[in-house]
């Protein structure tokens, strides 16, 4: 099966159960950050056609000008968390890039604040890229260029620039080994994560995880059984999620993370440190 760009995306709007709660994101992150607002974009399942209400984070990049004064960040963190700002999703992951860093490729985090906030997400907020990980941001960038979908201001080709794909081969395989240790991950998501990268190493695009766990299972038969029950595990709220059985979700992510070092072989090797 031959597998496009516009394959990937799903047209569908902001789901309806949302539309009140970004729009309020929207205001109080113009009011904060004024004439400095540059864009805000819905990125990761709403900007890929795959949100599950009671399951999914709302996942949102806001771009601003270097000239943003930093007390500023503290102020919409502030506005933003869970429930000054009430959260309908299970959580918000947000995150504020300065523009000229958006703008360039980077295996960098280079995020000015990254706020985690919501009903079924641990609080946390931090203003220092470099105390977190950067292969989740290179992912989430790759991921916007290819499909955040705007909420205000420049569309997203204007502000993000597609990391290289060597950086998103290297930061999958990073985030392949978070998955295989599994603290902090719901085993249906590292399993459908695992599908979702194995997608990219062969089409270069990006999928929404049950369409990329879909296409895994036509092609890979040992492993149909254990995608079959991720994906029921998905259609659950998060506190509902089933266990899947360990051995088989270890064996299938030690697949996964061999597909990602063919992809980074044929690359010719030029990962980078994430």
């Amino acid at each position: 099966m031959e597998l496009t760009p516009a394959d990937c995306v799903s047209r569908t709007p902001v789901p309806l159960v949302l539309r009140s709660y970004l729009d309020e994101l929207v205001h109080r992150t113009r009011a904060v950050c004024g004439p400095h607002l540059v864009s805000v974009l819905a990125v990761g399942s709403l900007a890929l056609g795959d949100y599950r209400h009671g399951r999914s984070d709302v996942d949102v990049t806001v771009v601003v000008d270097d000239a943003l004064p930093h007390r500023s960040l503290p102020e919409l963190a502030r506005k933003l968390a869970h429930p000054a700002l009430h959260c309908p999703a299970a959580g918000l992951e947000l995150v504020v890039y300065p523009r000229a860093f958006a703008a360039r490729p980077s295996d960098a985090a280079g995020y000015l604040m990254d706020l985690n906030t919501g009903p079924s997400l641990p609080e946390r907020v931090s203003y220092d890229a470099g105390e977190s990980p950067a292969f989740w941001y290179v992912l989430d960038r790759s991921i916007a260029h290819q499909a955040g979908l705007p909420l205000y201001g420049r569309p997203v080709r204007d502000v993000i620039a597609a990391p290289r794909r060597a950086a998103v081969l290297t930061a999958l395989r990073a985030s392949v080994r978070e998955h295989a240790q599994g603290e902090g991950h719901a085993a249906d998501n590292r399993v459908l994560n695992g599908c979702r990268s194995v997608v990219y190493c062969r089409t270069g695009h990006w999928f929404a995880k049950r369409r990329a766990a879909l296409i895994v299972a036509a092609s890979e038969a040992d492993f149909r059984p254990l995608l079959t029950e991720a994906l029921r595990s998905f259609e659950l709220p998060r506190e509902s999620a089933l266990a899947l059985p360990g051995a088989a979700v270890r064996e299938f992510l030690a697949w996964v993370a061999g597909r990602v070092d063919q992809a980074l072989e044929a690359e010719g090797g030029h990962g980078t440190s994430l």
